[in-house]
């Protein structure tokens, strides 16, 4: 009995481990984020029940989970040296999860994410395979190098609704206006993050911008990230005047001036992780303008 009970604990502590790499909770708001666009956004006169019990749906939203999942893998095992300055605590791979075990499981994940794309549309299998390869070449190469890991983000998180309007080819403007929104405001994310991680980058020889530019020069870029997230706002607004991008303007909009005037002050890594988690905030403030619409 006592080693029964000891199978069971460590094979517990095995999926929390894997729950934690995988981040779980970022994975579960991409699959609300899908849902909340069919439901409100796709097919707004169509039964909640229905939209819920939907195959396609259901087939997209866990592969670009289990992609994604590949993706936090792969990062946090090429990530396991900077991390040990950065976030020590947080750390999965080589601790609780073995490299070598960790590492078929990115490959493995990866396989049935593309697979399952593939069998539902070619167009979605293509998406999904870009989508793995770019988080591999992100986590390998591109984000140590300035700006570009940072757009490789905000790119990966724009096709989470992209791979929407591909597949269904409906509201497609509405769509793609709100994969805009999600571009900016994760690169955003991506810089400030990059702002409070500087010490563990610097000390492996990342080429983040904050490092390479200067946090006051980095912070002009994200000023000019916000302008131009703004303008893109306030003129599809004016062309489509469609009631989402209104109700995307009205509560977003300020989100965006507070973020502003809170960066203007920002110099302790204590403000720039607020920071952080507020881009997240207004990422929730645009998901669920969606609701509004109904």
């Amino acid at each position: 009995m006592p080693q029964n009970n000891t199978t069971t604990l460590v094979k517990k502590d095995s999926w929390t481990s894997f729950l934690k790499l995988v981040r779980w909770q970022n994975l579960m708001i991409i699959v609300f984020t899908q849902y909340m666009v069919k439901i409100f956004l796709i097919s707004p006169q169509q039964p909640w029940l229905t939209t819920l019990q939907e195959l396609p749906l259901l087939i997209i939203g866990s592969s670009t989970v289990i992609v994604a999942a590949a993706g936090y893998i792969i990062n946090d095992y090429y990530d396991i040296k900077i991390d040990r300055v950065n976030k020590p605590k947080r750390i999965v791979i080589g601790r609780l999860i073995k490299r070598r075990v960790a590492l078929g499981a990115h490959f493995t994940l990866n396989f049935i994410g593309i697979g399952l794309g593939v069998w539902l549309s070619l167009k979605v299998g293509v998406i999904n395979f870009i989508a793995g390869f770019l988080l591999w070449l992100y986590s390998n190469q591109l984000k140590r190098l300035p700006l570009v890991g940072n757009a490789a983000i905000a790119v990966l998180t724009a096709m989470v609704v992209i791979v929407m309007a591909v597949y269904y080819e409906q509201q497609q403007l509405s769509l793609f206006t709100f994969a805009t929104f999600a571009f900016f405001i994760t690169i955003i994310r991506e810089i400030i993050k990059d702002m409070e991680d500087v010490r563990g980058d610097a000390t492996f020889g990342c080429k983040t911008l904050p490092i390479v530019w200067g946090m006051r020069r980095t912070k002009n870029v994200i000023y000019v990230f916000l302008g131009i997230l703004t303008a893109i706002l306030l003129s599809t607004l004016f062309v489509y005047r469609h009631l989402f991008i209104l109700y995307l303007v009205i509560f977003v909009l300020p989100s965006l001036f507070f973020l502003f005037t809170r960066l203007r002050r920002a110099d302790t890594k204590k403000e720039y992780r607020y920071l952080s988690h507020f881009c997240k905030f207004i990422m929730l403030i645009g998901v669920l303008s969606m609701v509004l619409v109904f």
